[in-house]
Order: structure tokens, then sequence, then C-alpha cells
């Protein structure tokens, strides 16, 4: 199973996981909070619907009192009648398809606004587990078409049910043996809908679902467009873009397929309702049981029922793929978050930096442990670099210590005390993290700076990048710190992008550093301007530091080798030299690497 079939198959899995159903129980539950358009709403369809059938009824009288005995003046008296109706009619239908826009536009605005906001309460498992393409097509697309099942089918449904019922109260006060005979095609219709509605639901399923991979594609391939201009990636991509699209082709054909021929059958049973009518009117008029303009209006009614019930199979069609992102959003709400903070737990917190993992172990997978049965104790102030190979554990144990995922087995003590016994803001406010890959959001240096502290003053501001080396270089940057750095900081380079990072976390005043690969992607010269302020910024604060240059953390208390997710040698760069194990072979190893390059280039 390739890796995007196994993404798939988890993001399928979440959906039955976690989907609670309850579909339109929840989706009146959020209608409501807007009750007063829903009543609106309402009301006006329900007007419309009964104005409708009025003007249909009058117009047997026109053709009975009117028409047919040449009155003018009866004809004018319903004539005013049907304008005045009209006018009312036109108020009933602004009413309502104002009502259903801002309707729709709330139901929008709560569905985003909770998906975004449970997305920051999940774990990092969550996230990898679920594409961002998935959630991308859950807070947009899906979201769209909620809000249009919950108004303008809702509408539909509600005008065309509301049609055929006060259709049908007509006909019976004209004529309650055609009604009836109109009243027998229902079951019939009501029987082809559950069928083909769970066909089509089962086949809208399977295009959300592929949806998702095109928008995750789709993402990807943009936010990558450097590497894959670079590996020549364009005509592989596009041959796996198009690979996708073709099975959403085809599940979507079918799915129109079968909406299309649902129209056909609604029509079939209409028109034989109709035959059926005109055959038993037929009868009724040349025996005077009933009138002209009796049987006009009847088949009017009939005509007037059948387009509702042709809007219905369309809506009900659409209504299908509707619900089917109804299902998935809803699943995404429904996701529990992996971290929960206990019941009264401190929502403050102010570390002295003494932290203890007592037989710490961790898995992402069962079966696949990251790391194992981990006894390390940190005393406030104390640096502690670690090194080994890539997926030795070593930002999982960083991870772990900011509870980004709790430990499988074991547990983590800050100031000799579990650190679960604090909510998760209260802990992670009080540490800062400097990630290998530096993320600056769309905005100016300053609004990106400020994430750090947000009612910063601008001295604050100043100060914190001086610390770190930052001012001089954004000062000769041509708007300063009103600098845009452009969507996740590529107007910027590396190096400039991991200062401005520094300056965010220094700026906080965290009681803990986590530095992963803090100075791994700068260049030498800027590497030896942040050294000065990182160091500052270690002095009497805890911090873990996660370094493959070896040479840039000799300095630290102790140094951790972690391999296969233990520890495997502990004490200071001396200790560990003169030991001649592991540390030893990367220190030798990478030393010997460097000088090798140094002598190329030379």
């Amino acid at each position: 199973m390739s890796i995007k079939q196994k993404k798939e198959s988890r993001e399928v899995e979440l959906f039955k996981e976690h989907y609670k159903g309850k579909l339109y129980r929840r989706l009146l539950k959020i209608s409501l909070t807007k009750w007063r358009l829903l009543a609106g709403f309402l009301t006006a369809i329900i007007i419309t619907a009964f104005i409708d059938s009025t003007n249909t009824y009058i117009s047997k009288f026109i053709i009975d009192d009117g028409v047919i005995p040449g009155n003018t003046q009866t004809m004018f008296k319903y004539g005013l009648i049907m304008f005045a109706l009209f006018l009312l009619n036109s108020m009933a239908i602004f009413t309502f398809i104002f009502c259903a826009g801002r309707l729709g536009e709330h139901m929008q605005y709560h569905l985003r606004k909770e998906q975004f906001s449970h997305l920051q309460k999940l774990s990092f498992s969550f996230f990898d587990r679920v594409s961002s393409g998935w959630l991308l097509s859950r807070i947009t697309s899906d979201s769209r078409r909620i809000a249009e099942l919950c108004t303008w089918m809702f509408l539909d449904m509600t005008w065309g049910a509301v049609n055929i019922v006060v259709a049908l109260i007509f006909m019976a006060t004209i004529n309650l043996k055609l009604m009836l005979v109109v009243a027998l095609m229902t079951p019939i219709l009501v029987i082809a809908s559950i069928k083909f509605r769970s066909l089509i639901l089962k086949e809208y399923r399977k295009v959300r679902s592929i949806n998702s991979q095109i928008t995750s594609a789709y993402s990807e391939n943009i936010s990558g467009v450097r590497i894959v201009k670079a590996l020549n990636r364009e005509e592989k991509n596009l041959a796996n873009f198009s690979k996708i699209t073709r099975q959403m082709h085809k599940r979507s054909f079918r799915a129109g397929w079968l909406s299309a021929f649902f129209l056909p059958v609604v029509q079939m049973i209409t028109t034989l309702a109709v035959a059926a009518i005109l055959y038993v009117g037929g009868s009724d008029i040349s025996t005077g049981a009933l009138s002209v303009g009796e049987l006009r209006a009847f088949i009017g009614y009939v005509l007037f029922m059948m387009w509702p019930i042709e809007n219905l199979s369309r809506v009900f069609s659409e209504m299908q793929r509707s619900i089917a992102s109804a299902e998935r959003v809803f699943s995404l709400l429904d996701t529990p978050s992996g971290i929960a903070d206990r019941k009264g737990s401190h929502t403050k917190a102010n570390f002295k930096g003494k932290i203890d993992f007592c037989s710490v172990s961790f898995h992402y997978e069962k079966d696949s442990p990251v790391l194992k049965n981990i006894n390390l104790s940190v005393m406030p102030g104390e640096v502690i670099a670690i090194v080994g190979p890539t997926g030795g554990g070593k930002s999982t144990l960083v991870n772990l210590a900011a509870r980004f995922y709790e430990p499988c087995k074991g547990k983590i003590l800050f100031d000799g005390e579990d650190y679960r016994n604090w909510t998760q803001e209260a802990l992670q406010h009080r540490i800062g993290i400097v990630l290998q890959d530096p993320h600056l959001f769309s905005g100016t240096i300053r609004e990106n700076i400020l994430y750090g502290k947000p009612d910063a003053t601008e001295e604050e501001i100043i100060t914190a990048a001086s610390r770190v080396q930052a001012h001089e270089m954004i000062c000769r940057l041509p708007n300063g710190y009103q600098e845009n750095v452009g969507e996740a900081g590529n107007l910027l380079s590396i190096g400039q992008k991991q200062l401005i990072s520094l300056a965010r976390t220094i700026i906080s005043d965290p009681d803990i550093i986590i530095m992963d690969e803090a100075t791994s992607s700068i260049d030498s010269l800027t590497e030896h301007l942040i050294q000065e302020g990182i160091h500052h910024l270690m002095e009497g604060r805890t911090s873990f530091v996660i370094a493959h240059r070896l040479s840039t953390i000799r300095e630290a208390n102790r140094i951790l080798v972690l391999e296969s997710g233990q520890i495997k040698e502990s004490g200071t760069h001396e200790e560990l030299l003169k030991n001649r194990g592991h540390y030893y072979e990367l220190y030798t190893s990478q030393i010997r690497s460097e000088k090798s390059g140094c002598a190329q280039l030379a």
C-alpha cells in the first residue's frame, strides 16, 4: 500500500471512528442560534406556497364565472385580487431569499470558526495522521456545501413540500376522487427516492474522499514548488494528479448518472398521474359532475405540483453530496483531542526549571517504540544537548517535554510535580521553542515578533531583536520592522527567518528553552552572531538543544547521545570524548568531513 493510500485509509478510519451521527439534529441546533431568520424564512415560504395555490384556485372562478358566461366585471374583480396577491407574494419571496442568505452566511461562519477552534485543541498525533488537503476541504468547500444544504436546498425542499401539501388540500376541495388519483403516486415517489438516496449518497461519499486527495496534492505541489522544479518532478506529479482526477471524474460521472436518471423517473410517474386525471376528469365533465374551470384548475395544480417534485429530485441529488460533506465536517468536530487537560489543572505556571523524565516510553504506532524507558533528571538552569542519528528520538524527546505529546508510559515532572497538573496553555506559555525550519506568518516582521508577546512595547520588540543580533539586519531592510515577510516568510532568507524566530522566542521570556536544530540551517557567520544571543537567553534557564553540528554544543552542561530511543551516553563534551564511544565517533567523523570539505574548496 502506498503512502497516499495509507493516508487516505487513515482519514476514512478517522471519519468512521469519530463521526457521532445525528446530523440533522445538529444542523438544526446550529440553525436555531438564528431562530428569527429561520422563522421568517419558513413563514415566508408558507405564505408564498399558499398564494401560488390560491391564484390557481381563483383561475377556476375566472373560467367558470367570467370567461364562459362572458362576465368581464367578474374577470376584472378576480384580476385585481390576483394582482394584490402578486404584490404580497413578491414581498414574501424577498423575505425568504434574504433570510436564507443571512442564515447561510451564519452557517459558514459558525462551522469554519468551530473547526478552526477545534483544530487548535487537537494534538500533534492528529496532524500526523491527517493531510492538510483533507482539512482544507472540510473548512472550505464542505462548509460551503453545508450552508447550501441548510439554506437554498432546504428552501427548495420546504417550498416544494409545502406547495404539494397546499395543492392537495385545494384539490380535495374541488374533487376528492381526482385528488386521490394524484395521491396514489406519492408512495411510488417515496420508494424511488429512498432507493436513489442510498445509491447517490454512497457515490458522493467517495467523491468527497477523492476531492480531499486532489486538494492535498494541489496544496503540497504548490508549497513544495521549489523542490518539484529542482528535481524535475513536474511530469511525474502531473501524472499522479491526473490519475486522481480521473478517479474523481469516474465517481462524479456515476453520481451524476444516478441523479440524471432520477429526474425522468419522477417525470414518468407525474405524466401517468396527469393522464389518469384527464381520463377521469373528462368523463366527469361529460356527466356534469365536474366543470371546465375545475378541471383546468385541477390540471394546473398537478402541473404546479410537478415542478416542485422535479425540483425536489434535483435538490435531493445535490443534498446527498452536501450530506456527505456534513458527515465529514462533523467527523472532524467529533475528533477528541489526543491530549486533554485534567479537571482542576493549574492555569498559571512559573517554573524554576527542574525536569524529570521517569521511566518514559513513547510510540506513534503500537509495536514501534520511539523512546524506551527514558530516565533523565535536569536541574534548573542546566543546558542539555541532545545528539544522535536521524530517527533516534531526539525531536520526540523535546516534543514530550513541551507536551505536544504525552508519554505512553511513565511520567514527566516539572519542579517535582506531574506536568499534566497544569493546563497545556499554562505550561506551553512558559516554554520557548525555536524549530529547525523557522516558520513565519504572513505579515510584517514586527507582527511576527509580537506573536511571542502580543502586548509587547516597541522598546521590548527592539530589545528582543537586539539580543539575538537581529536588530541591525532588520534595520537594513527597506521597511525595517514593517517589512513584509511574505507567505511563510518566503521573502526572507533562512538566516533572517531564524533570527526573527529567535527574537519571537526571547520576547516571551520563557522559563524553559527548546531549540530543535536551531542553527543547523544558518551560515557560519550568521550562526556566530546569534550564538551570543542564545547564550544570553539560556543563562539561568533550563534548555534543551538539538544540533547536528556538534561544535556548537561544546559548552553544554550535559550531552545526551540518543540512539534507537535510548540514552546511550551522557556527560560533558570532554568526558564523552575520553570515553571514545558513540559521541566520540560522531564528533571525529564530523570533524573529518568538515576538514575534507574545506580542502576541496581550497
